[in-house]
């Protein structure tokens, strides 16, 4: 599903993060060491190879809710946004780092001039983020960054099964009804 929401298209997508070859960046939902680990991170990681560690490392170790950037390597994407999320229950206050998390993959999207940028469902795999919160979460940050970006042309959702597909889209939806 693709929606046009202050000149920037909106999209999500059911996929494989780590084969995202139509975005400038892909953003990692990370692990404060920026290591190779499972889900999302070790997707991108084994599709990057050795080398995105390697240059991940000196950045290491991240906080929540912040974001760092690198190359892409292997990856068919420029670079790679890595972003620590919340593990929810654990991580205090969990929605304003959750909403760090892609304010901050945005302003260095922008900062690197970047055109298109494919964001993972942060935090709701392993880290326990219920889903339904962080789609609320994800749409009440990206929305009100959308006037600030100058660069930016796309983001791209890029989500793992069935019922996150139809969660983004319920969410994008509503959003482009108003």
């Amino acid at each position: 599903m693709k929606t046009v929401l202050q000149n920037i298209e909106i999209e999500v997508v059911k996929g494989d993060i780590s084969n995202q070859p139509d975005v400038d960046a892909v953003v990692n939902a990370a692990n404060a060491e920026l290591a190779p680990g499972g889900g999302v991170a070790g997707a991108i990681h084994s599709t990057a190879g050795p080398q995105l560690y390697e240059e991940c490392k000196p950045l290491a170790p991240i906080d929540p809710g912040e974001a760092v950037i690198t190359n892409a390597y292997g990856l068919p994407n420029k670079h790679v946004i890595h972003c620590l999320g919340p593990v929810y229950g654990q991580d205090k206050p969990e929605d304003q780092l959750l909403a760090s998390c892609y304010r901050n993959s945005l302003k260095l999207a922008e900062e690197n001039s970047l055109e298109s940028i494919g964001f993972p469902g942060i935090s709701t795999g392993i880290f326990g983020y219920p889903k339904e919160q962080a789609v609320e979460v994800v749409f009440n940050t990206i929305l009100p960054e959308l006037p600030r970006i100058k660069h930016l042309k796309r983001i791209k959702f890029i989500v793992f099964g069935d019922k996150d597909l139809q969660l983004y889209e319920s969410k994008l939806k509503e959003i482009a009804v108003g």
